[in-house]
C-alpha cells in the first residue's frame, strides 16, 4: 500500500511542476531591472485557459499535499 501511495505521490509532483511550469507570467522582464510595475492590468480577471490552469494546480496542489501526509502516516506506521 505504501509503495502505491509513493508512486502517486511522484507523479503528482511531476505534474505539479509541469503545470505550474507551463503557466505564463505576467511580469516582464524589465520590470526586474529597473522596479516600474505597470497597474494597467492589475485588476484584470483571469479566463479562459488560464483560470482553468489556475484551478488545476490549486487541485493537484491540494491532492498532493494528501498524499505526501498519508504517505508519511503509512510509513511512520501512525495510522489514522
Amino acid at each position: 500500500m505504501e509503495f502505491i501511495i509513493d508512486i502517486f505521490v511522484a507523479i503528482f509532483a511531476v505534474l505539479l511542476i509541469v503545470i505550474v511550469m507551463l503557466q505564463g507570467s505576467k511580469d516582464d522582464i524589465n520590470d526586474a531591472f529597473n522596479g516600474s510595475k505597470s497597474d494597467l492590468f492589475k485588476d484584470q480577471k483571469v479566463r479562459g485557459v488560464e483560470l482553468i490552469m489556475q484551478r488545476t494546480t490549486a487541485a493537484f496542489a491540494v491532492i498532493f499535499m494528501a498524499l505526501v501526509i498519508t504517505s508519511v502516516l503509512l510509513h511512520n506506521n501512525l495510522g489514522f
